[in-house]
Order: C-alpha cells, then sequence, then structure tokens
C-alpha cells in the first residue's frame, strides 16, 4: 500500500537533504523498469502516471530497510541495484508533474522492505483489527457504530486516523483511495485497525477502510473460462448480473455434511435479527491487503465459528460451476451494477437456501472478506 514509504522518514530525508540540494519538487511512485547502463529508470507515480528518471553521479540513492527513520542510519544504493517493484520518492529540481526529472535524490525501499512490512501489518491487523458493517454515525463525535458478530462496537477516531475508501470495482486495500470521516456512511462494511477496550465494547481507530460492497444469492447460468467471467441469476431481483473471477477471489464449497448441519441451523429460525433478516455483519471490507483475515465471527445465535468453517472447505475454480448450481456471493458494487467482481464465493449451498431463503447476510458475515487491509505490499 502506498503508505508502506513512511512519510515521517521522507521529511527526515527531505530536511537533511535540502541544505546540499534544496529539492524543489518530489514525486511518489513504484519502479516499473530500470536502464543502469543509461542511469534510468521508470517510476509509476501515484497518480497512475509514468515518468523517466534520470540520474547522475552525483544522485543520492537512499535505502531505508524497514524501522529505519533517521537518514542517517540509511545506506547508498547504485542504480543497478534497484529494480522492478521497488517503492520510491524522487526529488528533483522542477515543476510538480514534469515527466522527464534529473533526480538529486532517491529514497528507496526494496521489494523484499515490502515484503516483511506488509507481513508486519499483515500480522497487527490480525492482532488489532476487527471488520463489521457501519450501523450509525456520529459526525459530531466523530464516531461509528459497528455490529461485528454479535457485538456492538463503538469506534472513535482522532485527528490522526487514517481512512481510505475502496474502489467500486476492487476490494483490494491496493487499489483504496485516501478518504476521511465525511465519507463514512451507514451500510458501509469497514476494517478498522485500534486499540480495544478491556470488554471490546470500543476501538480506538488508527487506521479504517471503508466501502460498499454486495451480499447475494445466486443462481448460474453459465461460466466463461476465457474471460474469467459467470453469468448468474440473483434470485432476490431476478436480474442477469456478469461476476468477474480474478486472481484474488476466494471460492469455496461446502462439503455435503456441512451444508446440512447448517440448513438444519438456518431452517430452525437461528440467526434472525430483529427485522426478520439473518442477524450478523456482511464481511468486513479490507483490502486485498491488507489487510489480512483476522478472526472469523465467532458465535452469533447458532454458536460454533462459521468463518473458519468456510475456510477449512475446499477451494474450487469457476469452472467447477455447473448451470443451476446455487451460490453466495461477495461482491464489489460496481461502477457498472450489472458487471462486478467476485470477492468471495461460496458453492453447494442448494440444502441452506431452501431450508432459509434469507440466510445469506448470516453466512457471508461470517466469512471475513480475504487478505485484510494490509496484508499486500501494495
Amino acid at each position: 500500500m502506498k503508505g508502506i514509504i513512511v512519510a515521517f522518514a521522507l521529511l527526515c530525508v527531505e530536511h537533511s537533504m535540502q541544505a546540499q540540494t534544496a529539492p524543489r519538487a518530489q514525486v511518489s511512485g513504484t519502479i516499473g523498469s530500470v536502464a543502469a547502463s543509461a542511469n534510468q529508470l521508470v517510476l509509476k507515480t501515484d497518480t497512475g502516471d509514468s515518468i523517466a528518471v534520470t540520474t547522475t553521479e552525483k544522485t543520492v540513492i537512499l535505502h531505508f530497510p524497514p524501522g529505519v527513520t533517521d537518514p542517517a542510519k540509511a545506506t547508498k544504493m547504485a542504480v543497478g541495484e534497484l529494480q522492478a517493484g521497488d517503492r520510491v520518492v524522487a526529488y528533483y529540481r522542477g515543476a510538480a508533474g514534469d515527466k522527464q526529472i534529473a533526480a538529486t535524490t532517491l529514497v528507496v525501499r526494496t521489494v523484499a522492505d515490502l515484503s516483511e512490512i506488509a507481513k508486519a501489518e499483515l500480522a497487527d491487523w490480525k492482532k488489532r483489527g476487527m471488520a463489521g458493517n457501519v450501523t450509525a454515525v456520529d459526525s459530531a463525535a466523530k464516531t461509528i457504530t459497528v455490529k461485528s458478530g454479535p457485538r456492538t462496537i463503538t469506534v472513535t477516531t482522532t485527528d490522526k486516523t487514517e481512512y481510505h475508501r475502496y474502489s467500486a470495482d476492487s476490494a483490494r486495500a491496493a487499489d483504496a483511495k485516501p478518504s476521511d470521516f465525511a465519507a463514512i456512511k451507514v451500510g458501509d462494511q469497514v476494517r478498522v485497525l485500534g486499540n480495544k477496550n478491556e470488554d471490546g465494547s470500543a476501538d480506538a481507530a488508527e487506521s479504517i477502510y471503508a466501502g460498499e460492497f454486495r451480499q447475494l444469492a445466486a443462481t448460474v447460468v453459465s461460466v466463461n473460462a476465457a474471460s474469467g467471467e459467470m453469468h448468474v441469476k440473483d434470485l432476490a431481483t431476478k436480474k442477469a448480473l456478469t461476476i468477474k473471477v480474478d486472481a484474488d477471489s476466494t471460492l469455496k464449497k461446502l462439503d455435503p455434511q456441512m451444508a446440512a448441519m447448517l440448513a438444519r441451523r438456518y431452517g430452525a429460525g437461528r440467526g434472525q435479527g430483529q427485522d426478520g433478516q439473518p442477524g450478523g455483519p456482511p464481511a468486513g471490507a479490507e483490502g486485498r491487503g491488507g489487510e489480512g483475515r483476522g478472526g472469523a465471527w465467532r458465535g452469533g445465535r447458532g454458536g460454533g465459528d462459521i468463518g473458519a468453517m468456510i475456510d477449512r472447505s475446499p477451494a474450487i475454480q469457476a469452472t467447477d460451476l455447473k448451470p443451476g448450481d446455487a451460490v453466495l456471493v461477495l461482491t464489489t458494487i460496481g461502477s457498472d451494477p450489472s458487471r462486478v467482481t467476485c470477492v468471495q464465493l461460496l458453492a453447494g449451498v442448494d440444502p441452506i437456501l431452501t431450508a432459509s431463503p434469507n440466510s445469506t447476510r448470516d453466512l457471508m458475515g461470517g466469512w471475513n472478506l480475504g487478505g485484510g487491509a494490509a496484508s499486500e505490499g501494495q
């Protein structure tokens, strides 16, 4: 994620180098390619542009390993040691937005650094992260109320809380954009990183990822292996829907014994919310990324760890699905509502939907959205 190159380190570097180089502009991004013999590299910026970066014998290339923020402890690199995928902040003399720059300083986090940082962030999200559905927003107090499994949690924010909003077409944290408190609304699915109080009823948020996702029960109409798309019929709206399955999509299938057990559970009227719809939050939104899975929803009115049960189910491919198969799907909201991307799909659910047509929310709510907000080096 873009925050992995720590901004505070860069400010230190800029301050220390300013007396020598007086950089007038800076740009950050990921290296696309390196031509060491020409002392050049192509940088894909965080705004999506590609710029040509030239270095000279006077260019200072500083490597900041994970945990290092003091410029005095950074190590120097040569342009030939850079590689595609490294994260770079380039300082240069010129105007912001230049497409060709001569760098005075490059601050680097390597691919290996990013992997190490991502693992540490993932572990932190697993330990201190939680996911749920926003049920209330208090703009004056800057708090949100989140339903996470059977618990209701008050999330408090500060001026230091970081906000990101998921793309309409992606559940990956890498594709989430910087946001603010005002963008959070009731119905959003969120992942929150922060410290909880002793009884778990309050969470002091350090980072919040929020967005809209869809949960639906559907029947498969056809699967196009070449395009990676499946066509389904939404059982609630009776409308056709195209669902894109990509490398980040998680597809599972319940074995008949588990499906029968869950059918008995929901068929007995368990998991019903006060409004008559199944209780429990939609799956928490995190990015592919970061973010990690966090703990699966434990308990609920039916007991047991539904998320863990589904996680243990065998993975399948889209081509394993046949016309007429019933599926539960968590998808992106979609910039085009008729074409969405699969985040999670659960097959083998025919007995459950027969016993309890409204069980979608409980089942998908019990299955954490894979790859949490900080799980990728993105």
